[in-house]
């Protein structure tokens, strides 16, 4: 842990701009701990910022008990953390066995640094005040970076995203170009999101797709994203299940695919062997036609309690079924459920050296309840 305690020896100052703890090792924790340097009464501090999803603990550290802190989360609870600096961006991922690989990157242009006061107010990772392109033209933001006030649950949501993305930036190697494929991308208020935050604001030499069936969404996207300049960042029509315009992928993304789209967007993230998955399922209609128990009976004779129950049990079934595929998987909260109710995100992410290995208490899970998802059926070769 040498490199990493000097790292933080030279990074973790009042030039130091955020940091992300992440990555849990164990089930009975924060999904992540966010960090950004504060000043109480003219000494530099450390405010961490845990979120148990309804409401946010935050605690200050001194410098000295901040550095030591991180090297215990880092060996206990967690094994990644990404810290962006005024100068730099450093990725530190640490093994089971304690082993830490760090990797700094210098910025061609300093960042200006953050103005140091005790201030609790929400952090995002795209800041209101600053004007960003495609939140204007996507009607979010105006041309002076104000949020419009009827679009701040989409400003919401969309650093939400970025948050996740920001987690996994350790897993993504830094050697090459990346190729990302967004299924589903709709209107591509996150798929423009991505890119403005992996190459514009971190630098990532990337490549992202946009697939989705209706043309003029499709030609608006294209549109944009040549007027923005973002040379590599593509939109196409096709369809999820027939896709093969890539050899290599190292990250899919499929957000609100209906039904069984997502599905077949999760056999081809395996089959590419990609890194990392992120998923927010929508309409889940399968398992609601198929699901029987006698013993749940009571329950499931309500077609609305029966309707969330089959959506439950599909995305807990397709975390499963990506666990099986070598996966290391999470089903987190997308967004505050006030805001709409499809706010569950599977996020998966590749084991090095992981193989197959069948789930037989899932099987008799899936039995119980007489499921046969056709996500299992995919990854056996077998279609319907």
């Amino acid at each position: 842990m040498e490199q990493l305690q000097r790292t933080l020896e030279e990074q973790l100052d009042e030039n130091m701009l955020r940091a992300t703890v992440s990555g849990t090792r164990h089930g009975d924790i924060a999904d992540k701990i966010k960090i950004h340097p504060v000043r109480l009464k003219g000494e530099l501090y450390f405010q961490t910022v845990i979120s148990d999803g309804k409401k946010e603990f935050h605690k200050n550290y001194l410098p000295e008990n901040m550095k030591k802190q991180i090297v215990d989360w880092l060996l206990t609870d967690y094994k990644q953390m990404q810290m962006d600096t005024t100068t730099s961006s450093v990725s530190v991922l640490v093994s089971k066995k304690g082993k830490a690989t760090v990797k700094i990157r210098k910025l061609m242009k300093q960042r200006q640094a953050a103005v140091l006061t005790h201030n609790r107010k929400k952090r995002y990772i795209l800041e209101e005040g600053t004007a960003v392109p495609f939140l204007v033209d996507l009607g979010v933001m105006t041309k002076e970076g104000k949020i419009i006030q009827a679009r701040y649950d989409k400003f919401r949501q969309i650093n939400r995203f970025l948050e996740f993305v920001e987690d996994i930036l350790p897993q993504l190697d830094t050697d090459r170009e990346l190729t990302i494929i967004d299924f589903g991308c709709g209107k591509s208020y996150l798929t423009f999101a991505m890119y403005y935050y992996l190459h514009v604001l971190k630098g990532r030499n990337i490549r992202i797709t946009g697939l989705d069936l209706k043309e003029d969404v499709i030609e608006n996207c294209s549109n944009l994203a040549e007027k923005y300049g973002y040379e590599k960042l593509e939109f196409l029509m096709g369809d999820i299940a027939s896709y093969d315009g890539a050899e290599r992928v190292d990250m899919v993304v499929t957000l609100h695919a209906c039904d069984t789209a997502t599905d077949y967007a999760l056999q081809k993230a395996v089959q590419w062997g990609a890194k990392v998955i992120l998923s927010v399922p929508c309409c889940q209609h399968e398992l609601n036609r198929q699901i029987k128990s006698e013993l749940m009976e009571p329950v499931l004779k309500y077609g609305l309690i029966r309707e969330r129950m089959a959506s439950l049990l599909t995305d807990a079934f397709r975390a499963n079924l990506l666990e099986e595929q070598g996966y290391q998987v999470q089903v987190l909260e997308f967004i505050d459920m006030e805001h709409t109710p499809k706010n569950i995100l599977i996020r998966g992410v590749r084991k090095e050296g992981a193989s197959v290995c069948e789930n037989e208490k899932l099987r008799e899970c899936m039995n119980a309840w007489n499921a046969r998802p056709i996500l299992d059926e995919l990854f056996k070769g077998r279609t319907r």
